[in-house]
């Protein structure tokens, strides 16, 4: 087993760039309530300037994602965490955390973010709580931002 691998329940979390699906990542997002109709030219983007980590099948097929945006120093943003439907319940989405979280690349920051509409309970395992003081928080958001319509050129 390399190093950056572990099994788990007969899965791969793996740390290989190379192993990770952009199609597959895409075909979830696309239908995820945080990123509905985003396109694949982003996830191939997001993907490749992101610390990821993948969960495989046996038959190599990538059935769950953990992306996180980090200089690798101070902070970590996690994000697109997901396990496909008929793969979870078998602790894949914990085991994909655990080793995140402990991958030497992203020991000693200062913080970590991430947002969740669902998943509370998963993330509270880790430590992780709600915003405290929100109001020294802030944030600048597009609403639809895939399905902005391009500029009109003609004005």
């Amino acid at each position: 087993m390399a190093a950056g691998e572990q099994h788990h329940a007969g899965y791969l979390v793996s740390d290989d760039p190379a192993r990770l699906d952009p199609v597959a990542v895409h075909g979830y997002l696309t239908r995820s309530y945080w990123s509905p109709g985003i396109p694949i030219d982003l996830v191939r983007r997001a993907l490749a300037a992101s610390f990821c980590v993948g969960a495989y099948a046996a038959d190599g097929r990538q059935v769950g994602l953990v992306r996180v945006i980090s200089d690798h120093a101070t902070y970590a943003y996690l994000c697109d965490v997901y396990v496909l439907e008929e793969h979870r319940g078998r602790g894949l989405a914990q085991a994909m955390l655990r080793f995140t979280l402990a991958h030497p690349r992203l020991q000693g920051l200062r913080s970590w973010n991430l947002r969740t509409r669902d998943a509370h309970p998963l993330y509270a395992r880790f430590g992780f709580k709600p915003v405290e003081q929100p109001e020294n928080h802030m944030t600048l958001r597009f609403p639809d931002p895939y399905r902005q319509t391009q500029p009109d050129s003609g004005r």
